[in-house]
């Protein structure tokens, strides 16, 4: 049975990291080309690491000593804020993946190491708003926890869209149906595919719409 971390891992290493829409959903412009490259392949170096530590069954200290090592490659002042709170959020995402605690170790990097004593380091780094509330629901492939956390809720909002979503751990498309009242959410673990308008899908016709996509994109 193929190791569940491994795979999170594989994922990571064959998703183009920084490409321009992955910016885009963080409402940023893209940086230089060279210098997306160069992100791309420190994280790359860090996940292939990873991985061959965990094909020989290293420790647990061992994946937290290679993710520190893989953190020191990357220099501060080559990148500005937004860069580095994606190169945290990419790092965050690891180590879940591997269960490793890493938030002090990212909170000394971004902030430094006065300042990380105060500041706490979150997934949502940019704006952290309030979460009021957190829908979730097991990927139907890796049983990982897809979570959608709800940031605002107006009374007057119908049911939502359905979404297709890909699972961030397998790369499996899922359905996600939110329900009524939410105005504004973030995603957890999955990245969204389609966006499905209750005009024209119900619930049967979004399934259909997600086996085609499952069939038509392996």
């Amino acid at each position: 049975m193929t190791n569940p971390k491994f795979s999170k891992l594989k994922y990571l290493l064959e998703k183009k990291k920084f490409a321009d829409s992955e910016w885009e959903k963080r409402g940023l412009n893209p940086s230089s080309s060279e210098l997306c490259e160069k992100m791309e392949n420190k994280l790359n170096q860090c996940l292939n690491s990873l991985i061959n530590l965990i094909e020989h069954n290293s420790s647990q200290n061992d994946l937290k000593k290679s993710l520190r090592q893989s953190l020191k490659t990357f220099d501060k002042s080559d990148f500005d804020t937004e860069e580095k709170e994606f190169i945290c959020d990419y790092f965050y995402e690891i180590s879940k993946s591997i269960e490793i605690d890493f938030k002090n170790d990212l909170n000394k990097w971004l902030y430094g190491s006065l300042l990380s004593t105060v500041l706490k380091f979150s997934e949502f780094i940019k704006g952290k708003e309030k979460v009021i509330e957190t829908l979730s629901q097991n990927c139907t492939k890796c049983n990982s926890n897809l979570e959608s956390f709800i940031l605002e809720k107006d009374d007057e909002i119908p049911d939502s869209d359905f979404f297709i979503v890909k699972c961030k751990s397998c790369g499996e498309y899922n359905l996600i149906d939110k329900g009524p009242k939410i105005k504004r959410l973030k995603f957890g673990e999955y990245e969204l595919t389609e966006q499905l308008s209750r005009k024209d899908y119900d619930l049967e016709s979004a399934k259909i719409r997600l086996k085609q996509i499952q069939y038509f994109r392996k």
